[in-house]
């Protein structure tokens, strides 16, 4: 009995924060709605969904949206998220090029600035990316201090352990210690920081062709070779956050790199990235400057050496498709990356080297999102955790 009392008088706050938080998530996923809808759609009272909207917008969450028009000329007053009350950020280190992104409340991109990467050392990337962020926000008419929470997408798998990135090795510096904190100081104090490919695995999901299923994977090929692994509607990130890291796949011979032993991105991504692909058209007997832009030019001309490095190419990535095809059977496969972008080159070969390895053959299609996947990724995981985080300290128990 005494637990029971003691109880007691949370329990109406409670209820009145599980309220405010289901009108909102309705208003979140649906748009703009009166109350009787929310209502119905909530299975909560008028009376009380009433309440939660006045709560609410005093919290500044909501805001009336106009009204509309029903049977008998009556008309219902409606009620929307309200955009502005708090703003995330997307950034997409890579590198070649850094991206930044800034979003309201429901999705909508008010800024946004992609940018050449030049930095030479993890300290001054991280002060680019903290200037354009900045940038970009300062530019949107916006307060630094109204971006609630921040996702950055890079190479590698963040150790929970160690606070520490591993497998990026395209970005010098960027595992050494500290990192995470640096880009915390640099940009808000509540931020993320997930694989580039799970993030790009993510923007389709939400806003792509992995909205149409619940299982694909999407495998980026270009500086590196990744996979983002979507299971059930659920990214699948491994027990070390590793699922994914296709490039450490063995090749025939052992699976080992150029140098003799297994190479710091792996076995599959030393072969199959941007750098295995010139070495490949290198080996051809292709002159000049050579780089990936120009062999899929070349081989667009229908130069016959460009297109047998595709052919390579293609089957180096069949070898990835026919993989993941037997262990997770998926109902898609979706490429993208700077390589993967050459679709209409690759597919014919891949799909052909792929029937030559498994029975196993999964669809395969280009990105709709292009270099935005990432962008998209971060910003759709930066808002779940902003919703959380304005409601908690606006509204509910945070009042």
């Amino acid at each position: 009995m005494a637990a029971d009392e003691q109880m007691r008088p949370g329990r109406p706050r409670l209820l009145r924060a599980i309220n405010e938080r289901a009108v909102l998530e309705r208003l979140r996923a649906g748009g703009a709605a009166s109350r009787t809808e929310l209502a119905a759609a909530t299975g909560v009272s008028k009376p009380t969904v009433g309440q939660a909207l006045a709560n609410l917008e005093r919290a500044g969450l909501v805001r009336p949206a106009g009204q509309r028009v029903g049977e008998r000329g009556r008309s219902a007053l409606l009620y929307e998220l309200d955009p502005t009350a708090a703003y995330v950020a997307g950034v997409d280190v890579g590198r070649s090029w850094v991206r930044v992104a800034v979003a309201d409340l429901t999705g909508a991109i008010v800024g946004r600035r992609d940018e050449r990467n030049r930095a030479r050392s993890a300290g001054a990337l991280v002060e680019r990316v903290r200037s354009l962020a900045h940038d970009v926000v300062g530019e949107a008419g916006i307060a630094w201090g109204d971006v609630v929470h921040t996702v950055v997408g890079s190479p590698g798998v963040l150790d929970p352990e160690t606070g520490r990135l591993r497998y990026a090795p395209n970005l010098p510096g960027w595992g050494r210690a500290g990192l995470v904190d640096e880009l915390r100081a640099a940009l808000t104090a509540s931020l993320s920081i997930d694989n580039d490919t799970n993030l790009a695995a993510l923007g389709e999901r939400a806003y792509g062709l992995g909205r149409e299923t619940p299982d694909f994977v999407y495998l980026s090929v270009g500086t590196g070779v990744g996979m983002g692994i979507v299971v059930g509607g659920e990214l699948h990130r491994g027990a070390r956050g590793a699922a994914g890291e296709v490039g450490f796949l063995p090749l025939a011979g052992g699976g080992l790199g150029r140098s003799g032993s297994a190479s710091r991105g792996g076995a599959l991504e030393e072969a199959a990235a941007a750098s295995g692909l010139v070495r490949t058209a290198r080996d051809l007997g292709m002159t000049g400057t050579v780089t990936a832009e120009r062999i899929f030019s070349l081989a667009a001309a229908g130069d016959a050496l460009a297109l047998e490095a595709v052919r390579h190419e293609a089957t180096r990535l069949a070898v990835v498709v026919a993989a993941v095809a037997a262990i997770i059977d998926p109902n898609l496969v979706i490429l993208g990356g700077g390589i993967g972008a050459n679709a209409n080159l690759l597919l014919p070969h891949l799909e052909a080297a792929v029937e030559s390895l498994t029975p196993l053959r999964p669809p395969i299609a280009l990105s709709t999102l292009g270099t935005d996947a990432i962008l998209l990724g971060a910003l759709s995981t930066a808002l779940t955790t902003a919703h959380d985080l304005v409601f908690t300290e606006r509204a509910g128990d945070g009042r």
